[in-house]
């Protein structure tokens, strides 16, 4: 008897939580009636170690039976989907790049991500208040001066990282064409709300975060990406602006009407959704999110501290730029934390005091889109599991999280 369950113990430690609840019970089970019900249980979840494939090839059945159909309903031409699970990573790639080339979707496509470059944004600045360059209670108008006196020079740091700001639009009107038009347009900018009681989505909000974090490092925004992120995570196929070199990798973008299209340069575009990458750095940025591949540091420090939570919007806990549910987290939740109401009709916010230090038991996600790519990125923590599905055509954001819900579940995800 206690040979079979140090058998029954080793073979389900691959199988999620359930080994946990496996020990509590496992004394009260006759031997073989216990060996029977664990081998059911298994097989009923798909668990990867007991199909008689390689977790690779399990892997791959499971992303296909929620990606193919994605494709299909919205006439997506490639996607590019990486997954970590059991310390394991993996990109599974589909369809083209490029409709009129007909050029595959490989490793090395490169995807723009719209928003999810926000994380990596806040990562900066994270990674500038760990050095002592500011502190998010700090006003805009310190390291800005020109807007001294004026309501956005009023702001915090923190209002700007956590969609705070009490009526930031959405995107920059259009003539908003240079940095000294931006500057005449924030002196005059003027809140719907007062700062730190609602949460409206503004790419200027980041954007300004990002500008700031470049000044006190004395960099421009896009010659800090590169070498304060992107190098040191060895992220070798990310860029704020294509190189000749990899042009060829950068798949074509297609409207929901299949316009080709791709983005273009902006004021505070780099610093609030401009990043292109590939499947395989994304997913990496999101396993160093997770603890793994990345030693102590500042750099270490800076990553986990964008986890910290500051304010409540409903179910959703909002951090510096990232999302996050407490497990477990519902379907209903994680829709009405992405939803058109969420985004644009300004939810009222309860601040963390004092703010909610970082948790491995959520569930942790960031949205991304352009006029011509559609992005999601998700990981929980305490399951080591992580996702990144990168569409080179715009598609709803409720299907990106169903889908990715689908994968975690099939995937032995416990949430």
């Amino acid at each position: 008897m206690r040979q079979n369950l140090r058998s029954l113990y080793i073979l389900t430690s691959c199988c999620g939580d359930f080994h946990h609840e496996l020990k509590v019970r496992v004394r009260t089970i006759p031997g073989r009636l216990l060996a029977f019900a664990v081998l059911l249980f298994m097989m009923m979840n798909l668990t990867p170690c007991l199909a008689g494939e390689s977790n690779e090839e399990s892997c791959r059945k499971v992303v296909d039976a929620s990606v193919l159909p994605l494709m299909k309903k919205h006439g997506i031409p490639g996607m590019s989907v990486g997954i970590t699970v059991g310390g394991k990573s993996y990109i599974f790639n589909y369809g083209v790049a490029s409709r009129s080339t007909k050029k595959s979707i490989t490793d090395h496509s490169i995807f723009e991500i719209g928003s999810i470059s926000k994380t990596m944004t806040a990562t900066l600045a994270s990674l500038a208040l760990i050095e002592g360059k500011f502190s998010l209670a700090d006003k805009v108008s310190v390291f800005l001066p020109a807007l001294s006196g004026t309501e956005f020079g009023d702001l915090t740091l923190l209002n700007l990282g956590t969609h705070t700001s009490g009526g930031l639009p959405l995107q920059l009107p259009e003539s908003v064409t240079t940095n000294e038009k931006l500057m005449q347009y924030l002196q005059s900018w003027k809140p719907k709300h007062k700062p730190g009681t609602v949460r409206n989505y503004a790419n200027p909000g980041i954007g300004m975060l990002g500008y700031i974090t470049a000044k006190v490092l004395k960099q421009s925004f896009d010659e800090l990406m590169p070498t304060a992120l992107f190098k040191p995570l060895g992220m070798k196929e990310s860029y704020l602006q294509i190189p000749d070199s990899a042009s060829e990798f950068y798949a074509q973008g297609y409207t929901e009407k299949d316009v080709p299209v791709r983005m273009k340069k902006a004021v505070l575009a780099s610093e609030a959704y401009g990043v292109r990458t590939t499947a395989s750095d994304l997913l990496h940025f999101l396993r160093c999110n997770m603890g793994d591949g990345l030693a102590d540091g500042n750099l270490r420090r800076a990553i986990e501290s964008t986890h910290t939570g500051y304010f409540k919007a409903r179910a959703m806990t909002q951090d510096l730029i990232w999302e996050q549910y407490p497990l477990p987290v519902s379907e209903k939740d994680l829709l009405d934390g992405s939803s058109h109401a969420m985004i644009f009709e300004s939810p009222a916010v309860t601040k963390i005091t004092p703010p909610e230090k970082p948790r491995t038991d959520v569930w942790i996600h960031k949205t991304g889109s352009t006029a011509g790519f559609a992005a999601y990125a998700a990981f929980i923590p305490r399951e080591k599991l992580g996702l990144v599905l990168l569409a080179n055509k715009t598609y709803p954001i409720e299907d990106r999280i169903l889908a990715a819900r689908a994968i975690f579940k099939s995937l032995g995800g416990n949430f």
